[in-house]
């Protein structure tokens, strides 16, 4: 499994929306990355920038795939993965920067798992925190309480125990692993149809890896690979939007982990909750957002980026989901 075809270069997949500057950093850390020859495939979800285009002039090892519009992340991850049926590939944020090395750390590791399906590296933000990549599926309790309080009490106990963050980074097996980077065996991510469509972003990955697990795949956490993630551009964009998105594809998983009658009042209970967290969220930012003062963007203080979070269809931003 995930024997890559010596003709064939690595296949290298990012999702693109106006990635800007940060392109260009994740393809020049891509080529001390790997020993082997790549080709990067930028699944482009509409960016408007131009810096996919010109990426693909700039390298040759890269071209640009349209999408047709901003699709979500897990759609346009298939679409630059459609063409591969076996074989090992990367499908990674544009705006992670690789260690010399990761990738051929990943693909190291890989090959002493037979049964691996993904391979993470450990992940870092720009200050040097360990981002905490690698958890374990979320079960009934622990999922309702990450997914409703998570993004306004991030200590709490739920969350906690659902990202694993206290324990010393160590190769081992995981629930899943965040999509932001990952090694996949295309085999076995054939297997299962890819990412399942219906998501447009968060969730998308805890998802494949739990259709991955049931047919007996593993995902391997590999901290002796490393990426950093910078992180944070489509939830500075638009944050509300975003946690709508988040809680959305939050019901939908645990929704799908919970079907047939006699669970339809937990999912409605789901459905309640999350709505009823949304509109709080919503009518606390209205009022914060009346009560202060207009001001110019230059007036406006500095805020340290949360580099935890991962972007709306495609670059970027980790949120509770993540």
């Amino acid at each position: 499994m995930g024997t890559e075809p010596e003709e064939l270069p690595l296949r290298v997949v990012a999702v693109t929306y106006s990635p800007g500057e940060s392109l260009d950093g994740f393809l020049t850390s891509l080529a001390t990355a790997t020993t082997r020859p790549v080709e990067v495939v930028l699944a482009d979800n509409g960016s408007t920038d131009g810096a996919p285009q010109a990426a693909a002039e700039r390298y040759p090892s890269v071209c640009v795939l349209p999408t047709g519009g901003n699709v979500g992340y897990g759609p346009a991850a298939n679409a630059g993965l459609a063409d591969r049926e076996s074989g090992w590939a990367v499908v990674a944020n544009p705006d992670i920067r690789f260690e010399p090395g990761a990738v051929d750390e990943l693909i190291a590791v890989a090959a002493r798992w037979p049964r691996a399906a993904t391979v993470g590296p450990a992940i870092r933000t720009p200050d040097g925190q360990l981002y905490p990549s690698a958890r374990d599926l979320p079960a009934l309790s622990t999922g309702i309480g990450h997914a409703l309080l998570g993004w306004v009490w991030p200590a709490n106990p739920w969350t906690a125990r659902y990202r694993r963050e206290r324990e010393a980074p160590r190769e081992r097996t995981a629930g899943w692993l965040s999509g932001s980077c990952f090694l996949v065996d295309l085999e076995a991510f054939h297997s299962v149809g890819g990412f399942d469509p219906g998501y447009f972003m968060y969730f998308e990955d805890v998802d494949l890896a739990a259709r991955l697990g049931e047919r007996g795949w593993l995902h391997v956490y590999a901290p002796s690979a490393v990426v950093e993630h910078e992180g944070g551009h489509a939830t500075r964009r638009d944050p509300h939007r975003m946690q709508r998105v988040h809680h959305t594809s939050a019901l939908r998983y645990l929704a799908r982990r919970y079907p047939g009658r006699l669970n339809a009042p937990l999912r409605g209970a789901l459905r309640a909750g999350l709505g009823g967290r949304m509109l709080v969220s919503y009518v606390s930012a209205r009022v914060g957002a009346g009560a202060q003062p207009q001001r110019s963007a230059d007036e406006l203080p500095r805020r340290r980026r949360r580099p935890w979070r991962r972007s709306a269809g495609g670059p970027g931003t980790m949120p509770p989901g993540r």
